[in-house]
């Protein structure tokens, strides 16, 4: 492994650290001005600037101390130059979410850049698998898929 890639491993590894313990210093600490974040929730445009990254988290903190999990499960980092790219599934909810569902899982992409010397995440994608796909007719299931090879 790279020194690039163990210094974004560990960048990531801290990130979510803060996320679990609520830290929001933690979490904003190596985010880039610009940064841009899709989300899970609303807004659908999603967020861009660190002041509105910085908004997004009060509310997940609040939902998180109601004993919601947050952890990586599986890391995989990329680095070229002065960019990389990281992607990872993680555990992200609640008990009863993860008793009910125990293979879903919180998937995460970031995008990083070299600025001044050090790595900071410039994209931040958040998603969770669309299950709602089991409740589809089967018209409409190849409807989509029709779509889809177009």
């Amino acid at each position: 492994m790279s020194d690039d890639e163990e210094q974004i491993r560990a960048l990531i590894e801290r990130w979510a650290a803060a996320v679990h313990q609520g830290d929001l210093d933690g979490v904003l600490v190596d985010h880039a001005e610009d940064i841009v974040m899709f989300d899970v929730p609303p807004p659908y445009e999603g967020v861009r600037g660190i002041d509105a990254y910085r908004e997004t988290w009060p509310p997940f903190f609040a939902w998180q101390e109601q004993g919601a999990s947050f952890e990586i499960e599986s890391l995989d980092v990329t680095v070229g130059g002065d960019v990389a790219f990281a992607h990872a599934l993680l555990r992200c909810g609640a008990p009863q979410e993860l008793a009910e569902q125990p293979e879903n899982r919180l998937r995460l992409t970031l995008g990083l850049r070299r600025e001044q010397g050090r790595w900071v995440v410039a994209h931040e994608h958040h998603s969770f698998p669309d299950t709602s796909a089991g409740n589809a007719t089967p018209a409409a299931e190849r409807q989509v898929r029709a779509i889809h090879r177009r």
